[in-house]
């Protein structure tokens, strides 16, 4: 503890401001219980960027743990990108501080001689991707911690491509920004380089997402009727106007959910993932006889869908359903106007559902597979620029359509739901019956993840036992089925376990470990990048001989995942 005390008093010297040490002096003299947690180690800036819990302290979000990863940003742009004028664009989305921690990192930018670009008000994450490439920027930042609580805020790094960082940029700035003392940091603004920008970036994205998502110049638009809930968050300067410029007229906010706000007061938690945060909605939906609900998470990356199932109950899709539908539905116009000729790819991740690239391979088309982030997503569009991207997605509820964004992009994804579902409905059929035309042709796929949480040192350190068991003493048999692989991508091998072969896995290193078996169930497990968890993703799958059948087997499948969590006492 002396050590963690030597910590906290070095934040009482003139480096920090006068509100900063008073907060650190109340946390000594009444020898808090979270004084260790804010000092035991300094908040990463990992591959993507930083997320925490805000306060004072090395291992929170705050002024200086933002300057310094700001600074060192700053330094690796000077050094690598040869330019007179470095550009770099900034947004924030409705988190406590957000625009105040915007204006923090505008400043470090600006004293470092770089020119910034700042929004003017709260923005989605994707037109900040979209922003970095329309303004010919060198890198961009986005202030948000995604759908974590309330007391989080985060920091999130592109690169010029409009992607997240990645190798080797995100090394090197990893190295420069733990190279810096927080002496360092410049913080005093050169306001002659600080722009605020707004509506005309925002006129130009939405018209390109217009451009993207609306896919079939021939459906009524107006006859689908749309639930939205921005749940508190920055969509709600986006959604509603995309919807409008691509002709829904029949659309329906959830009004207790409209206004931006950081303790998202409507849900435990403000994640589309989860049927309790889109609640509100559904309700609203049965109220009105919406026809599809979307919502989306605070910074408008990933947005859940829910629809109709054939007894006529709002159902909501996890992200492996829509994506396969989101998919098919583009792989079929781009067929349909002759333009598939083995010169396009469809993108997807370790975690995600095998399904999309039976799909894909069912029009002739290559699915390239990345580690889990979108990142690795919009590298890809970045390392094949021979090929088309045709979209792409991962499980925890994100989709991109074309390249024109290089991240989830929930605007987008929006409209190509409302397409997806409009065109359906005009056709005698239903978002949810052309998920269950998929499973007919290729089997019904069932995937379900689980987090566990695991806070503190300890914590940590339980969650490197449990994947150190799994990796160590791999199950042989899950649910009766024979475990015939393991996927080590920490060490980059694929290891029979029936002939003991191994052959390498050609992606970069990751602390991920996926075991399948037999009859094709899949499990996964990561620690999280961001949060204090281990997350284990489920993937089952069995043979759908009739739509009638559906909500058996999917039971069914269900039951079987259960079984599978109880046997390996994660529950």
């Amino acid at each position: 503890m002396s050590e963690i005390l030597d910590k906290a008093k070095q934040w009482l010297s003139a480096t920090f401001d006068a509100a900063t040490q008073q907060e650190i002096e109340q946390l000594i003299t009444t020898n808090a219980p979270d004084l260790e947690d804010r000092f035991y180690k300094n908040m990463e800036f990992g591959t993507g960027g930083m997320r925490g819990v805000m306060g004072a302290g090395t291992n929170r979000i705050n002024k200086y743990t933002l300057g310094r990863a700001t600074q060192g940003l700053s330094n690796y742009l000077i050094e690598n990108v040869h330019k007179n004028q470095l550009k770099v664009v900034i947004a924030y989305d409705c988190r406590h501080n957000s625009k105040k921690f915007a204006k923090i990192v505008a400043n470090v930018l600006s004293a470092n001689n770089i020119k910034v670009y700042l929004f003017e008000d709260l923005r989605a994450t994707p037109e900040l991707s979209f922003a970095v490439r329309h303004l010919d920027c060198d890198a961009g930042i986005v202030l948000t911690a995604s759908h974590n609580p309330p007391e989080y805020n985060g920091y999130k790094v592109y690169w010029a491509d409009g992607g997240q960082i990645v190798p080797p940029h995100d090394g090197k700035i990893i190295g420069n920004v733990n190279a810096l003392d927080f002496s360092e940091i410049k913080f005093t603004a050169n306001e002659a380089l600080i722009e605020t920008i707004g509506k005309e970036v925002d006129d130009v994205f939405i018209a390109a997402t217009v451009k993207n998502g609306s896919l079939s110049p021939n459906i009524d638009r107006k006859k689908l009727k749309v639930v939205f809930t921005p749940l508190h968050g920055t969509s709600i300067v986006s959604v509603p106007d995309a919807l409008a410029k691509a002709g829904y007229t029949d659309v329906h906010i959830v009004e207790e959910q409209r206004v931006p706000d950081g303790d998202f007061p409507t849900v435990k938690s403000p994640n589309p993932e989860e049927p309790e945060a889109l609640k509100m909605a559904t309700d609203l939906a049965n109220k009105i006889g919406a026809d599809i609900v979307i919502g989306t998470d605070p910074d408008c990356d990933r947005l859940g869908v829910a629809v109709r199932d054939t007894n006529g109950n709002m159902k909501l899709m996890n992200g492996n359903q829509t994506m396969v539908v989101m998919t098919e539905f583009l792989l079929r116009k781009w067929k349909d106007e002759n333009r598939i000729n083995g010169k396009q790819f469809i993108g997807s991740t370790i975690v995600t559902t095998e399904l999309v690239g039976g799909i894909a391979k069912n029009y002739g088309v290559e699915t390239k597979i990345g580690l889990t982030g979108f990142k690795w997503i919009a590298k890809m569009v970045k390392d094949f620029p021979e090929l088309d991207f045709i979209g792409g997605g991962e499980e925890s509820f994100g989709y991109m359509v074309g390249e024109f964004v290089r991240d989830k992009d929930a605007v987008t994804a929006t409209l190509l739901a409302c397409e997806i579902a409009a065109f359906a409905k005009q056709n005698g059929s239903s978002f949810y019956e052309e998920l269950l035309a998929i499973y007919l042709r290729n089997n019904f796929y069932k995937e379900h993840l689980i987090a566990i949480t695991k806070k503190g040192m300890d914590g940590a350190a339980e969650i490197q036992q449990m994947l150190s068991d799994m990796r160590n003493s791999p199950l042989s048999e899950i649910d009766g089925e024979q475990v015939v692989s393991l996927s080590d991508y920490q060490a980059s091998t694929v290891k029979n376990l029936i002939t003991g072969k191994v052959t390498n896995i050609d992606l970069p290193k990751s602390n991920v470990l996926i075991y399948q078996t037999a009859n094709g169930t899949r499990i996964a497990a990561r620690p999280s990048g961001t949060e204090p968890k281990i997350k284990f993703y489920f993937s089952v799958n069995t043979p759908l001989e009739a739509k009638e059948n559906a909500l058996k087997i999917e039971a069914d499948l269900d039951a079987k995942i259960q079984r599978i969590i109880k046997e390996m006492k994660l529950n």
